[in-house]
């Protein structure tokens, strides 16, 4: 939560001298495999050369662990945000011991809470710290998440990246489909980390409608890029072993 009086949040935060008198949030969003991460390691690496001291977070990796992946096999260590931190208190908490922070570059910020991203916005505006931020506009059943929703509210630059990925078919692909066993589900919960790659991962739940696992044997879900035509349809493509229909009614 917020705290009532933003500027306590932000007290210790020294104002930065002969800067702009604002920093800029920017929301560089696009589907599964489009090179957000690439992109901001390299964002992260260009300010480093230049002197600017920053902090890369990360909610939710594909590996599991606190860092920001790349799937060309760039990595690096990253600050795991969880519904709960205030992102201002970790800034100030690198402030209080003498560490300046520029710049944040945050990573599958879709899944930020609404109010991280309102704190984000409002250490942009109070202490000029530039943020960065990329992840997926809309989840597994074309809805935008919360995250996304808030960041297309308040970002200063709003950003399609700019790398296209494909359906199957061949047509520009922008809906993720979550896949259970060869089927595109429609319905559970709105966050559950997986991988792009046909192998996917294994789960001991159903992870299609959301229940607890009773002794059931492991399914395998993965995410696919999808066109609107075949993501309507359910059609994952010559490969696929079956298809879940959806209607526009």
């Amino acid at each position: 939560m917020l705290a009532d009086d933003p500027t306590d949040a932000l007290s210790s935060l020294p104002r930065r001298s002969g800067r702009r008198a604002a920093g800029q949030v920017r929301f560089f969003y696009g589907p599964m495999d489009c090179g957000k991460s690439t992109l901001a390691l390299q964002i992260d690496h260009n300010h480093a050369r230049q002197g600017r001291e920053g902090m890369l977070l990360v909610r939710h990796d594909r590996s599991g662990q606190p860092k920001i992946s790349s799937r060309i096999g760039i990595t690096r260590g990253a600050v795991e945000v969880d519904e709960d931190l205030d992102i201002r208190e970790l800034v100030r908490g690198r402030w209080s011991v003498s560490r300046p922070v520029d710049y944040l570059i945050v990573d599958e910020a879709q899944f930020l809470t609404p109010a991280q991203v309102d704190q984000l916005a409002e250490l942009a505006d109070d202490v000029q710290v530039d943020v960065y931020c990329f992840g997926i506009a809309t989840d597994f059943q074309s809805r935008l998440f919360p995250g996304s929703r808030r960041l297309f509210e308040l970002a200063d630059l709003i950003q399609a990246v700019q790398v296209e990925v494909l359906c199957w078919c061949g047509s520009s692909g922008r809906f993720n489909a979550r896949v259970v066993d060869g089927r595109v589900i429609r319905a559970g919960d709105t966050v559950l980390v997986a991988d792009t790659g046909q192998d996917g991962v294994s789960s001991g739940g159903a992870a299609g409608d959301g229940r607890e696992p009773v002794d059931q044997e492991p399914v395998t879900v993965r995410y696919q890029v999808l066109c609107r035509r075949h993501f309507r349809a359910g059609d994952l493509g010559p490969i696929a072993t079956g298809q879940g229909q959806l209607s526009l009614a």
